[in-house]
């Protein structure tokens, strides 16, 4: 028997056990949480702050920063997040007592109190379209204690709640000496925290190590969140091609808002790429400038809206009848507050009949500038078909195509558009989308029968009785045309196979995610 030297034994013997801790370490970081996630955007967000844009990515992103008092679970029910539970209301509904969870960390080190809150609140009542909505109502906001905030109003206002849960020009909950305009410092509570920006390249979050999660289960947005990913790096993708690209790459652990002929692709590639399906995700909708321009004129908004066949724009938006529903009623059968008030006018595609509506309103040729962006494919689709249609019932269309920043940016100025192109989420309560609905949004539509319509809806606590109101606000809007919904769609997105927990949303969520 040949005999091995004891060194070269001894050597041999090594080798193989470092040679096991290797395979060993290497099994150990294939099953281990990846330190970071890749998440590619739509866009460049324009603004990190959560209350200066209703745009929905910039509160995709700033929801891991910042939280609100209020949240939804997964059946849209309006849950308590810094909120310790349920307000107490008086029984004339006018005041809303919030008591707040005690040591909740800011990312500043120190403990979130009622002053912050209340600092952060009247900041959003101030500057944000929906917080405005809410300030009309403000009889008094204060804090009665460390932890105890009151609201006081003047009358009933219904959606208070759901105002303040939404993601979507969020009500933020910052340290009030972060507070200022514009945001310097982004001081919040959630389970993630900023770390950098580099414009055009990334946004990174890192893990608050210190975060103040809930004891409930997760449930939709509400419950415990765990930041379970080191960093979460949001890169701006605006090439909806290239995001599909991407991802069937394995390029990114996540890919937002992909064009609907991509879904063939996507389930034929399982091995690099998930298709996520987000079903009734939202609508899409064109805002109309009611307060410059040609489209200042009612009888002109509704020549157009007789001019366009939301059909069409939809097929052109989504191809796959999948993804998309044809009808005018905003909220669909089974919602408490389906309508078909004013559906008559809905898909009319009429062009004929617009020309003659336009002529007595006394269009003269005037151009129709409709600002719309390719980062949302079914957006540009959308709206190069929609041009079409305004172009047969006799309207001179100029389509502005740009970024998302900058229509962003352009559809606050009303001298710079007569139309733009978006969408939204569809959400159980009527006041939370599109913002229109509120007070300052762009399209500034503020008339006598909106302010009456608004004021009986928001007024009743009743579920049923609101049911019934919406439908005249939604009579009101197809007849003074603010905004057109064109219909409801459902959204896609993808995942590498490595992502796992990721749970389909309007907004989406990385708490509560790992990446294997």
């Amino acid at each position: 028997m040949t005999m091995i030297p004891t060194l070269r034994r001894r050597s041999l013997v090594h080798g193989a056990a470092v040679l096991a801790l290797v395979c060993a370490a290497g099994q150990a970081a294939a099953q281990a949480p990846r330190a970071h996630a890749t998440l590619a955007m739509v866009a460049e967000p324009q603004t990190l702050d959560p209350m200066a844009s209703t745009a929905d990515l910039v509160g995709t992103i700033m929801q891991h920063v910042y939280e609100t008092l209020y949240t939804y679970d997964a059946k849209w029910n309006v849950v308590p997040m810094l909120a310790e539970g349920a307000p107490k209301i008086s029984a004339d509904g006018k005041v809303y007592t919030i008591a707040l969870r005690k040591d909740v960390a800011l990312h500043n080190g120190r403990t979130l109190t009622a002053d912050d809150v209340v600092a952060s609140l009247q900041r959003w009542i101030e500057q944000a379209p929906r917080g405005k909505a809410v300030g009309r109502q403000l009889e008094h906001l204060q804090a009665k204690g460390p932890l105890t905030v009151e609201i006081a109003l003047k009358s009933p206002y219904a959606p208070l709640l759901a105002q303040l849960a939404l993601p979507s020009g969020m009500a933020a909950i910052m340290a009030k000496e972060s507070i200022a305009t514009p945001l310097k410092e982004f001081v919040g509570t959630g389970p993630y925290k900023f770390k950098e920006r580099r414009p055009d390249q990334y946004l990174l979050l890192e893990r608050f190590d210190k975060y103040s999660a809930r004891k409930e289960p997760a449930n939709g947005y509400g419950g415990r969140r765990e930041a379970l990913i080191g960093e979460l790096r949001f890169v701006p993708v605006p090439n909806a091609n290239t995001r599909v690209e991407g991802a069937l790459a394995g390029q990114y652990d996540f890919a937002d808002l992909l064009p609907t002929e991509a879904l063939p692709r996507l389930e034929k590639a399982a091995g690099k790429t998930v298709p996520v399906l987000t079903p009734a995700f939202g609508f899409p909708y064109l805002v109309l400038n009611t307060k410059e321009g040609v489209l200042a004129s009612q009888p002109l908004r509704q020549a157009l809206q007789t001019a366009l066949g939301e059909g069409e724009m939809l097929a052109a938006g989504f191809g796959d009848t999948r993804f998309f529903t044809v009808e005018g009623n905003h909220f669909p059968k089974g919602s408490p507050f389906y309508s078909t008030a004013g559906t008559d006018q809905y898909n009319q595609r009429n062009a004929p009949k617009a020309k003659e509506l336009a002529a007595k309103a006394g269009y003269k040729g005037e151009p129709v500038r409709v600002l719309t962006s390719r980062q949302y494919d079914f957006h540009y689709n959308m709206a190069l078909l929609m041009a079409e249609q305004l172009k047969r019932a006799g309207f001179k269309v100029d389509l502005n195509v740009v970024d998302w920043a900058t229509l962003v940016q352009r559809r606050n100025d009303p001298k710079l558009w007569d139309v733009y192109v978006t969408h939204s989420g569809q959400f159980p309560e009527p006041m939370l989308s599109p913002p229109q609905l509120g007070d300052g949004a762009p399209g500034w539509w503020d008339t006598p029968a909106k302010q009456a319509a608004l004021a009986a809806f928001n007024a009743e606590p009743d579920p049923a009785r609101r049911g019934a109101l919406w439908g005249k606000v939604q009579q009101v809007v197809y007849d003074e045309v603010p905004y057109i919904n064109v219909g409801k769609f459902s959204g896609l997105a993808a995942r590498s196979p490595a992502l796992e927990g990721y749970t389909p949303a309007t907004w989406p969520f990385f708490w509560n995610v790992k990446v294997k």
